[in-house]
């Protein structure tokens, strides 16, 4: 989701609207007084700006939205008229082939390169999305590898069959539907630890970790 296309829900008013919210994201919503996503700020005359890294800059419109909440997102995509990914729906589209085989990365299975996604604190923020083709997943889905993490609607479960590994207090205390999965890394995270099958969690009121979005939709 660029900044552009959530701008829009932005100045539709949406974060005072409370039909398009759960009601749990509409109470945060409320609570929090949060009328556009963290460290943006209305110049006036349909001018934004984004702080960062205590500089403040234009908003940029094609960069994928971040610091934004689990409910917020969540907002956006009914706004939209569509909806979070599940994690596996976003899996499938980050690492299946044509051909229905698994890869290692969206591109295949050669590591990361410069030419493959913005990761390893490159960049002080993400890309404009479209800056790497050559990263782009089989079904045509771009930097699903770094530049936010993306929240999923899922909670953070065990997967059938899990087992703890090396230690309970790692994952299995946070399973439940207090946390929510998030995927594919954010232009800070280390390249080695990349990857789509690897699964984040936060609470869903964070705002202040590198967190973005993408939607998807029903298949008609």
């Amino acid at each position: 989701m660029t900044c552009r296309r959530y701008l829009d829900f932005v100045e539709a008013g949406g974060y005072r609207e409370q039909r398009w919210w759960s009601e749990e994201g509409w109470a945060w919503c409320r609570r929090e007084g949060a009328s556009a996503p963290l460290f943006w700020r209305d110049e006036g005359g349909g001018a934004w700006s984004v702080l960062r890294f205590g500089r403040r800059i234009d908003l940029p419109p094609e960069e994928p939205v971040q610091h934004v909440s689990w409910h917020e997102a969540d907002a956006c995509a009914r706004f939209l008229g569509r909806r979070l990914p599940t994690e596996f729906e976003w899996e499938v589209a980050a690492s299946v082939g044509p051909d229905g085989a698994k890869r290692r990365h969206p591109w295949g299975d050669d590591p990361p390169g410069l030419a493959h996604a913005n990761l390893g604190q490159r960049s002080d923020g993400p890309a404009p999305v479209g800056a790497y083709p050559a990263g782009m997943s089989a079904r045509g889905c771009h930097q699903m590898l770094g530049d936010v993490w993306e929240w999923t609607s899922s909670d953070f479960e065990a997967y059938p069959g899990f087992r703890t590994f090396p230690y309970r207090e790692y994952s299995e205390v946070f399973f439940g539907s207090g946390y929510k999965v998030l995927r594919g890394g954010s232009w800070a995270t280390a390249p080695v630890a990349a990857r789509p099958t690897f699964r984040n969690w936060d609470f869903a009121i964070r705002r202040q970790i590198f967190s973005g979005f993408r939607c998807a939709r029903d298949a008609a």
